[in-house]
């Protein structure tokens, strides 16, 4: 893509006005809760530290929008908690000559690594950085600088009491993310019916196991039926799977297919029942226009009876599919036959507490401390820029220069398509907000008691704008900071022009700085699919373990590796997405592959796992009797695939000879074996395997396109 392009898709990115809005009853509340805090403190003790609780309480209250299975509450009192400390030692760093600068650079850059906690922690950091720097340019002393980080923190303790009294929709979040998973697998099912071998999406699943991971507050009070329906969605996908797939589910034509499409349609109409159900959490109500879960009934019934047209694996697929159904519509029926919640907490995934997960950001954070991180190089390059931005506008001498780093710290991020569109719609954003409420100073003159219940409205405003688009928020957010800062004495106008003079500044200086020293993700998408490619090895080759050694303990691992496996390619498919809206040739910058051999082993590793998932859905239990020379065969595989990531990393062709002369050999051996149902998917299902690493093989084996002029 053209840097024209890239950056004509930008603009549009960051002036796109979406009419949605955030809940207005959670922005009711942060805006309430910021007024009990600035309302107080300017009656109290003036106009400075009204202004340091307000900031804390609008940047407390802007973490509770952030995406988190999180309870609100926590983090309001960890924003407020950073809020705080970043005002004081900001206060104490402006007094000393020379002295915050380097606490700015410094400062600047633990925001950028804040990156590798996440996405909300990342804007968090960002926005102390912004506070140290409104804040601090209030005149105070510094024995006062202890009493305006507090304010900060207090900003953020009213949020979060407020949040605690005023629930709203506390489990909304969790109930979407578990509904969205079975609407997912609705879906998923009606494309098996024409599609055998269709591909489910991961995302669902992989965000409904982040917010099946709770605090034990959370387990002692979450509503019931959020309870286990999260593992029987993870078994349906692959069973789902196996019934559809002619390879080991019902053939491609005949009356077995017609049987699997109904008992497909069947299933989809029951999960989308339940999806509506826990969305609401209303009683389950099945449709009655069609059987749902009768049909899926009737082919059990048959099997059992002798009578059914599916048979062998397909056969068992069809009876696992009714049995799991069934299982979620209990659950449901149970909890809303029993409306006292269990206070004993179940089996399940531990959220451990924020300060708990203090060494677990270190360690985040440590892995990151490295030249080719992303993370790292948009740590260096926001304390350069912030730092460059500051110093540029003292050099200006100009009374409100921390406009321009506040810009440069709120505009940059990790990759190019948000840095700039943020950065474009901050500016617009910025202009029309200072330009408005700088009117409306300058037309109406409010004095102090009017300014702050402008900027409180303001921050409602904000609140409520959240999903419109950034350069609406950014307008809101503007305006608040005006009426806020307007509690201060001052030229409005001259304010004005040197706010709008610096805002271009600094958003200018952060644009610049990343296309100077930019983080492509084009030229990591090898990494990303080698990483992949690894734990996809990693998931076949449990898979096939179990079948190898149903009594052993790699049961309990299938599911980890699959996890890593989702993980994996959800990152792969995030850098894409980014990678395509750079302004950059794809094979100039791949230096180990090209971009169409990335697709092309793009598809073959999907192939790979979903091979994985069909066996899967047959595992063993654990009394069964082992599949012969099936642990051997997963050992190799994971060796051959690990050994072939490293072959991507580096752009060598993928040999994976020695891994088909091992099929070959377990082959023979199988064929030797009474055909029983467990041995024949382990046959099909590793002829799958290995037909997807030999895709691989041909994808990294074409010739790269020879650029022009060379």
């Amino acid at each position: 893509m053209s840097w024209f392009a890239a950056l004509r898709d930008s603009v549009r990115a960051g002036l796109k006005v979406d009419r949605s809005l955030s809940n207005p009853k959670r922005a009711l509340r942060g805006a309430v809760a910021a007024a009990l805090v600035v309302f107080p403190t300017l009656a109290l003790a003036g106009p400075g530290p009204a202004t340091s609780a307000a900031m804390g309480a609008f940047i407390a209250g802007t973490a509770t929008f952030q995406r988190s299975f999180r309870p609100r509450a926590s983090l309001a009192v960890a924003a407020g908690i950073g809020l705080g400390v970043s005002t004081f030692c900001g206060y104490l760093a402006v007094g000393i000559p020379g002295a915050f600068p380097v606490l700015l650079a410094v400062w600047a850059f633990a925001a950028g690594l804040a990156w590798s906690i996440g996405p909300s922690g990342g804007v968090v950091a960002s926005t102390t950085v912004s506070v140290m720097l409104v804040v601090v340019q209030l005149p105070v002393s510094v024995p006062t600088a202890l009493g305006h980080g507090l304010l900060c923190a207090l900003g953020g303790g009213t949020q979060a009491l407020v949040v605690t009294l005023w629930p709203i929709e506390s489990w909304r979040a969790q109930r979407d993310a578990l509904a969205d998973t079975y609407a997912e697998l609705a879906d998923y099912a009606r494309r098996l019916r024409q599609d055998p071998v269709a591909h489910v999406d991961p995302a669902p699943f992989i965000l409904a196991r982040q917010a099946a991971a709770l605090t034990p507050w959370q387990a002692r009070h979450r509503p019931g039926e959020l309870k286990g329906l999260r593992g029987i969605a993870e078994r349906v996908r692959p069973t789902l799977a196996a019934l559809a797939d002619p390879k080991v589910g019902a053939p491609a034509e005949g009356p077995a297919r017609d049987r699997a499409r109904e008992v497909l349609a069947a299933a989809a109409e029951a999960m989308d029942a339940l999806a509506r159900a826990i969305r609401s959490g209303d009683p389950l109500r099945l449709p009655k226009s069609t059987p749902a879960l009768t049909m899926v009934g009737r082919e059990s019934r048959d099997a059992e009876d002798g009578r059914s047209v599916l048979t062998g694996a397909a056969r068992r697929s069809a009876r696992r599919l009714t049995s799991l159904l069934r299982k979620a519509v209990d659950t449901l029926d149970k909890h809303d036959q029993d409306t006292v919640s269990s206070p004993v907490i179940g089996p399940g995934l531990h959220r451990p507490s924020l300060f708990r997960l203090l060494p677990v950001a270190a360690l985040a954070v440590r892995r990151q401390l490295q030249p080719r991180s992303a993370v790292f190089q948009h740590a260096v390059r926001l304390s350069c820029v912030v730092t460059a931005a500051y110093l540029a506008a003292k050099l200006l001498h100009l009374h409100h220069g921390y406009w321009a780093p506040l810009t440069a710290a709120m505009v940059m991020r990790p990759d190019f398509a948000q840095t700039y569109s943020r950065g474009v719609a901050r500016l617009v954003g910025t202009v029309v907000g200072v330009a408005v409420s700088t009117a409306v100073v300058q037309l109406f003159h409010p004095g102090q008691w009017l300014s702050a219940a402008l900027a409180v409205a303001f921050m409602g405003g904000a609140y409520l704008t959240l999903r419109t688009g950034y350069a609406v928020m950014t307008a809101c957010v503007s305006s608040y900071v005006v009426f806020l800062l307007g509690l201060q004495p001052g030229n409005p106008l001259q304010t004005a022009a040197e706010r709008i003079t610096l805002t271009l500044l600094g958003g200018s200086i952060a644009l610049l700085a990343y296309a100077l020293f930019p983080t492509w993700q084009t030229a990591r998408l090898a990494e990303r699919l080698a990483e992949w490619l690894a734990a996809a090895g990693r998931y076949a080759g449990s898979v096939l373990t179990v079948f190898g050694d149903p009594a052993g303990s790699e049961h309990r691992t299938v599911r980890t590796a699959l996890l890593d496996s989702r993980e994996a390619r959800s990152e792969l498919l995030q850098a894409i997405e980014r990678a395509d809206a750079e302004p950059v040739r794809h094979d100039s910058h791949l230096p180990e592959l090209s971009r169409k051999q990335i697709d092309r082993a793009r598809a073959a590793i999907g192939l790979l796992g979903r091979s994985a998932v069909l066996m899967e859905a047959h595992l063993p239990p654990e009394d069964a009797d082992p599949v012969p020379g099936a642990t051997e065969f997963a050992e190799e595989l994971r060796d051959a695939t690990a050994i072939a990531a490293a072959a991507l990393l580096v752009g060598d062709p993928v040999d994976l000879g020695g891994l088909r002369a091992a099929h070959r050999q377990w082959d023979e051996q199988l064929a030797g074996l009474p055909a029983t149902d467990r041995v024949e998917v382990a046959r099909a299902g590793s002829r799958l395997l290995l037909s997807a690493l030999t895709d691989l093989e041909k994808a990294t084996r074409a010739k790269r396109p020879v650029p022009s002029g060379a």
